[in-house]
């Protein structure tokens, strides 16, 4: 299973839209990803701040950032 990670903030449309197409790809992929708070910690906001949403592959550090489709996301997670 691919593990991701999604680093998101609240209030985020973007980022609820990036969480829509992770679900869709779920139904087909054996992907697992958790959502990080980049509000919380200033590091997290000094690198994501203005690239939000971000998804990485937890095992190969690879990331996408917005703008991205699922066709993006399946390239990553099939790397």
């Amino acid at each position: 299973m691919t593990q991701l990670i999604l680093y998101t903030t609240s209030h985020c449309h973007l980022c609820e839209q990036a969480e829509t197409i992770l679900t869709g790809i779920k139904k087909e992929y054996p992907i697992n990803w958790h959502s990080i708070e980049i509000s919380n910690d200033d590091h997290l906001t000094d690198l994501y701040g203005i690239r939000i949403p971000v998804i990485k592959r937890v095992d190969t550090q690879a990331e996408i950032s917005w703008p991205f489709c699922a066709s993006d996301i399946l390239k990553l997670i099939k790397a």
